[in-house]
């Protein structure tokens, strides 16, 4: 039972290009983005620290293309305004195992999975972007801050700046209880006037766009003041933002990270295909909130398990379909072989840096592959088949005919 004056509440944080575990996922995405322009079978892992003046670039590389890291890792630091004559640059940066890449790359063409893990999926129809509310907010934020920092209408900013926007859902009329912003500044500055404009050019216009009113708390630097960011002042490390990447918090996470990795690298790959997979089924109506899981074994190309979670939220339309007649359909839609990923999604083609901040999921300004809802069409039908059967047999379609039926429209579909 729910007290008298409790709330529900839930929290999500985000941060800026500046921020130093940022400057290091960008700086090793931006290093597999060279690689994979020169070669596009590259296989890459890049782990980047920053750590005051000192950056640290690891990792294993299996590549044709000869890459110049260190002018990379430059380019970042300097766009970021954190390159100085003191900046040293340390680097490890090995081949990539044999015995790895012998599970990797199979005999019979295909591609085994580049490591053993889980990975997870989500989307809901809560926004626009089929992304939880708190991130996406907390994500606009800072996209916005950084915007207007680099067109140098936002006076004194710098680049390392956090938000965090709690969302009230203790009501039927979804409200935002509290928005937190931490932005870098100059020295020198106008206090009052660099808060005032976080107010009304930042939060306002964010609130505003996806129909909300301002909170009655909105904390701005409550520390005081943050003049000191990026790296000089905390230690950056690539892949420790993984929950600002995905989904605040909303959804589960499988632990691995993406930044730095190429697609055979299921860590990555697996988990933007298990959203592509959600974000069509809500988009599709078989549910409003939808959760994806894949599991893999190194060297193996096939998944080892798909499970899929509505959280009660599936619409009448699917009827007695249950758990795993949505598994089967996904099967047949959706190849989730490492291969089958890469080829679908274009994951060997050097996309992967704009991915480094801001978000991987929910990207309405970017052209992502994974962001498409291309096979909404293919699932209504198969969702329609499958639950006819379903309702005419009163058991669940075979996985073969279902195939068949996919099989036979797709066909079609190309035809016309």
């Amino acid at each position: 039972m729910k007290k008298e004056n409790s709330k529900i509440l839930f929290s999500s944080e985000s941060v800026g290009r500046g921020h130093p575990d940022k400057v290091c996922d960008q700086i090793s995405d931006a290093i597999l983005d060279a690689y994979l322009n020169l070669d596009p079978q590259s296989k890459v892992a890049i782990e980047t620290m920053a750590s005051g003046h000192n950056i640290i670039i690891a990792g294993e590389v299996k590549s044709k293309a000869n890459v110049d890291v260190l002018e990379i890792a430059r380019n970042i630091l300097k766009e970021l305004g954190y390159y100085t004559t003191e900046t040293n640059f340390i680097t490890d940066i090995r081949r990539q195992s044999d015995d790895i890449a012998m599970g990797v790359e199979l005999s019979d063409g295909q591609i085994g999975a580049g490591d053993q893990g889980i990975m997870f999926g989500f989307a809901t129809d809560e926004t626009p972007e089929y992304m939880p509310l708190a991130i996406t907010l907390a994500n606009e934020l800072v996209k916005l801050a950084e915007k207007l920092r680099i067109s140098k209408e936002f006076k004194w900013a710098k680049a390392d700046m956090k938000s965090q926007v709690t969302v009230d859902y203790t009501n039927e009329k979804t409200k935002i209880d509290t928005v937190l912003m931490s932005i870098q500044h100059s020295a020198s500055y106008n206090e009052e006037e660099f808060k005032t404009f976080i107010k009304n050019d930042i939060i306002k216009p964010v609130l505003s766009k996806y129909g909300f009113e301002m909170p009655e708390r909105i904390l701005i630097n409550p520390t005081g003041q943050f003049v000191l960011g990026g790296p000089l002042c905390d230690t950056g490390l690539t892949g420790r933002k993984i929950i600002v990447d995905t989904y605040g918090g909303y959804a589960r996470h499988g632990g691995g990270a993406f930044s730095g990795k190429d697609a055979t690298k299921v860590d990555r790959s697996a988990a933007y295909a298990a959203r592509w997979i959600a974000k069509n089924l809500v988009a599709a109506g078989v549910a409003k909130k939808v959760e994806v899981q894949i599991a893999y074994a190194i060297g193996v190309a096939e998944p080892v398990s798909i499970n899929v979670e509505t959280f009660a939220t599936h619409l009448d339309k699917i009827g007695g379909i249950s758990g795993s007649d949505l598994v089967d359909i996904i099967k047949v839609i959706f190849d989730l072989t490492p291969k089958g990923i890469i080829n679908d999604l274009g994951l060997t083609k050097p996309i992967f840096q704009q991915t480094a901040f801001f978000g991987h999921f929910g990207r309405n300004d970017l052209d992502l592959p994974w962001e498409k809802l291309n096979k909404v069409d293919a699932i209504k039908d198969l969702v329609y088949q499958v639950n006819k059967w379903c309702s005419d047999k009163k058991q669940s379609m075979p996985i073969e005919i279902i195939e068949e039926i996919y099989t036979t429209n797709h066909k079609n579909a190309t035809k016309k």
